[in-house]
């Protein structure tokens, strides 16, 4: 049994002022696997101080400070893999074919931040101006529990190489990958009050950081309905916000489209991360004069796919993370039939030899319409719609009409015509024929997925401020 009982404020270990124990539990089994102390208020501040302290030093900085803190945290959280992997898998269910991926690039993102800071811009001349970009002072970084790791370290490495300090705010859901990764980066050597990890519920510790005066902006990814709440918080002290929210994403099938690559790669765009991706691509588009061709490949794409014990090699999607996601995934598979879509494959309640863990049938629905709650809702587990279309306008109709925007996936032979079709989408990246991650594009989202955008160099705009100087 894990007993977790330390946050990290001002450069230590500290023992939260918050008294509240949260049961982790693993999802394959349903079983608690420990508990964590979460911080409260009292802790929230006590870290937002020491940040404020460590701000002026680390600001003034130079580059190569920086990029020699950010190489340490890569080096210590990789030579890590293998702790974390173990969190990963026992925590949230990852299957192993994605969990080492996923550990891989929480150290990743350390280089790439180096890459996107050593390609930036901090001084230009505009005229007889010359324009300094300045760190936008103590950040507050809120993370998800569907990919906590790499979300911690993401936002923060960003932060730290634009010269800001930073409080973070992992997931209570996360515990355990997060004493992985505050271990790490203590062991890097950070100045104290740089970074400071409290792990705390949203409307204490959350709360607390979002109404600081003394934070200066808030980097979030969740929930669309939380992300509304932080943005009114914000406006009272006009922080700024980078938000990455929800989406609805659409696979877009043109009718040119080579099937057998194009289904695979619907089906794993729909899938990735056992569905519980705010990118998975869960709208599928498809001609309605090819309709019965991809509703008969489907069919056996999804039963390639493996729905079980994450521990198997052989296992594609794993357990939902709790199960009050699992009431929520076999709530949304119910509705659809209710509302009239016909199942293509999986449907309500486990996979078969499962009589525990929250496991979910991975489902396709077919005959959906845009305007059914299993075409607009963020269902966030292994459920797809297919939707008929009969024109290249009508497709591109129905993909935007959806309040997201952050992610889209277009299959074709033709990369000319993939390439217009992408440009009428309103989406803050469009991917055709591929699901491979570009690290330095931004990311970010259109309408309701979010504000600004995280990533390269687009991504350390967020932390900084113009500040021009003329007259020198």
């Amino acid at each position: 049994m894990h007993d977790l009982t330390q946050i990290y404020i001002d450069g230590a270990f500290a023992t939260p002022h918050g008294e509240e124990r949260f049961e982790l539990f693993n999802p394959a089994t349903e079983l608690v696997i420990g508990t964590v102390r979460l911080a409260d208020a009292d802790d929230a501040r006590r870290a937002i101080a020491a940040a404020k302290r460590a701000l002026p030093a680390w600001s003034r900085t130079t580059l190569a400070e920086r990029a020699a803190l950010l190489r340490r945290m890569h080096d210590a959280v990789a030579a890590r893999e293998d702790e974390l992997f173990a969190a990963v898998t026992e925590e949230y269910g990852a299957p192993v074919s994605r969990a080492r991926w996923m550990v891989r690039y929480a150290a990743q993102v350390f280089l790439d931040a180096i890459h996107a800071m050593e390609h930036y811009a901090f001084e230009r001349q505009l005229g007889i101006a010359k324009v300094v970009m300045q760190p936008v002072g103590v950040v507050g970084l809120i993370t998800p529990w569907n990919s906590n790791a790499s979300f911690i370290t993401g936002k923060l490495a960003a932060a730290l190489a634009a010269g800001c300090t930073a409080v973070i705010k992992p997931s209570e859901m996360s515990a355990l990958q997060t004493s992985v990764v505050m271990a790490a980066l203590h062991e890097a050597g950070a100045p104290a009050g740089v970074f400071n990890i409290v792990t705390g519920r949203g409307d204490t510790v959350g709360n607390a950081i979002v109404e600081s005066p003394d934070v200066r902006k808030i980097s979030f990814t969740g929930s669309t309905a939380v992300g509304k709440g932080i943005l009114r918080a914000a406006a009272d002290d006009v922080k700024r916000v980078t938000l990455e929210l929800g989406g609805k994403s659409p696979t877009l099938i043109l009718d040119d489209a080579d099937f057998t690559t194009a289904v695979p790669m619907a089906i794993q765009a729909g899938f990735m991360n056992s569905g519980q991706a705010c990118i998975a691509g869960t709208r599928i588009l498809v001609p309605r004069s090819r309709l019965a061709e991809f509703e008969a490949r489907v069919g056996d794409a999804v039963a390639a796919e493996v729905s079980g014990d994450p521990a198997r090699e052989e296992t594609t999607i794993g357990p939902m993370v709790s199960a009050k996601q699992w009431h929520r995934v076999q709530g949304y598979i119910r509705t659809g039939i209710a509302e009239g879509a016909r199942v293509l494959a999986g449907g309500e309640g486990r996979p078969d030899g499962y009589d525990r863990g929250w496991l979910v049938r991975p489902t396709v629905f077919t005959d959906v319409r845009n305007d059914m709650a299993i075409a607009r809702d963020e269902i966030f587990g292994p459920v797809l719609a297919i939707l008929p279309y009969d024109t290249e306008e009508e497709a591109i109709a129905i993909a935007n009409d959806t309040p997201y925007g952050l992610s889209a996936y277009i299959a074709t032979t033709d990369l000319g015509r993939g390439a217009r079709v992408a440009a009428r989408i309103d989406s803050g990246r469009v991917m055709v024929n591929t699901l491979t991650h570009e690290p330095k594009a931004p990311f970010g989202g259109f309408k309701q997925s979010g504000l600004g955008r995280e990533n390269g160099v687009f991504g350390l705009d967020a932390y900084l401020e113009p500040k021009a100087i003329i007259g020198l």
